[in-house]
């Protein structure tokens, strides 16, 4: 069994969903995490998640978005118990589409609705983790992830060094990068989590479809084959990773 822990499916989606839900059960993918970008992608989130009892909801302000306002994610964290974490927030330098200094704020903001709530933060960070490390370091207790990780071996230790858990997604099973390839490898198994971040970032050999959580098997296998494991067992140590993190209670 797998467990997506980063899509988007719960935003307005091109696929129909009864048989990209199909897909993902006939894959394995018996649970998947939706993860809200805006106050309504949250809302959007928490009542596709409390519809589909194999969702689950994050609620929070993507970086881009901050500009908008993200004053009700603090009413939102405690509306729901499908809820499982804040995000996805952070950083993201790479676009500007909301200033630096209003990224900062927000992120700040929304780490300590997170620690209000006791809830896992996934964070998105885009060439902006000398900026990120320092408001992190400001406020211990956090527990969560990097999402979409696809930086440095440094930085990679830094977030291990503070009990980050590491995302990883169809990026991984199409760079050419070889150093990059070499930092996926280098993630513990027991920090390591799956996802597709559907409907982007489709992974190999299926680029130019829309992503769905089915494939998170593809990722899965990919990292299975690099490491010499079976997929049941590197599943296995993802799905329990996600389970810890997010405390998610198996499906009977």
């Amino acid at each position: 069994m797998l467990i997506d822990t980063h899509c988007h499916i719960h935003e307005p989606y091109e696929l129909p969903l009864d048989e990209v839900l199909q897909r993902a059960s006939d894959a394995g993918v018996n649970e998947f995490i939706c993860v809200g970008t805006s106050e309504e992608s949250s809302k959007q989130a928490i009542a596709f998640a409390e519809k589909h009892r194999q969702a689950y909801a994050v609620i929070g302000v993507h970086p881009h978005d901050t500009k908008d306002g993200y004053g009700r994610i603090d009413a939102l964290a405690g509306s729901s118990e499908k809820i499982v974490a804040v995000g996805e927030i952070g950083l993201d330098y790479f676009y500007t589409h909301s200033p630096r200094e209003v990224q900062m704020e927000a992120l700040e903001d929304q780490i300590k609705i997170a620690l209000k709530h006791d809830l896992p933060i996934i964070f998105h960070v885009r060439e902006a983790f000398d900026d990120f490390w320092p408001i992190f370091d400001k406020y211990p207790g956090i527990r969560g992830e990097l999402h979409s990780f696809t930086d440095s071996s440094e930085n990679l230790q830094k977030a291990l060094d503070r009990g980050l858990y590491i995302g990883v997604n169809g990026i991984s099973t199409f760079t050419k990068d070889e150093t990059q390839k070499e930092t996926f490898d280098s993630i513990p198994l027991d920090r390591l989590l799956f996802e597709t971040d559907a409907p982007f970032l489709t992974p190999a050999p299926l680029r130019g479809k829309v992503n769905e959580p089915a494939y998170v098997k593809l990722v899965a296998q990919y990292h299975a084959t690099r490491r010499g494991l079976s997929l049941e067992d590197i599943a296995a140590a993802t799905t329990a990773n996600a389970r810890t993190l997010f405390r998610l209670t198996a499906l009977s």
